[in-house]
């Protein structure tokens, strides 16, 4: 509980809150600094606080890593998601002649009242969930491997990650949609 005087005792340590905690519920409290008997370099340590999800996730900046690891457990969502339609290619597309004409109608004219393009784009965003999910992988685990498990080593790896499995995506892209 808030003292009005901003401070109270219990045993000896001596509670002091920063003057924006006793303000209103609207606006965010920091975490409480508790003054013991440290030394004064211990004491005048950061404090760090929570986020707020409402006030504070439009202005963090992620960094490379994080979008790194949040895209490997997308890319793995969307892969088992679509796993149905990839058996479906799969299976239609070694079948016969026949069923591989089909399938290959499928991403020219469209079925069901849908453009082919459609299906593209479905089949694009397996190939890029496939190889970021592959190349984020192998990161990881040469990261595992070779004990490289520092800010700038996982910064530039992340960055590469994301360039690579973008690049390949584009260049598999324009093969799917006919441009070579």
């Amino acid at each position: 509980m808030l003292a009005p005087s901003g401070a109270h005792s219990g045993g000896h340590y001596t509670y002091i809150y920063p003057p924006h905690a006793l303000r209103g519920p609207h606006q965010p409290i920091e975490a409480f600094q508790i003054m013991s008997n440290v030394p004064k370099a211990a004491a005048a340590r950061p404090q760090f606080r929570n986020l707020n999800v409402f006030a504070d996730l439009t202005s963090y900046r992620l960094p490379a890593a994080g979008f790194v690891s949040i895209l490997h457990r997308v890319s793995g969502v969307l892969m088992f998601l679509l796993m149905p339609f990839i058996i479906w290619m799969f299976d239609t597309s070694v079948s016969s002649e026949i069923s591989f004409a089909r399938f290959t109608s499928l991403f020219n004219a469209g079925v069901w009242g849908l453009p082919g393009w459609i299906f593209k784009l479905v089949a694009l965003a397996l190939i890029w969930a496939f190889l970021h999910h592959f190349i984020a992988g192998v990161r990881h685990l040469w990261m595992d491997a070779t004990h490289a498990v520092t800010k700038e080593v996982g910064e530039w790896s992340a960055k590469a990650t994301l360039g690579l499995s973008v690049l390949l995506t584009l260049a598999l892209g324009a093969k799917l949609f006919g441009l070579y």
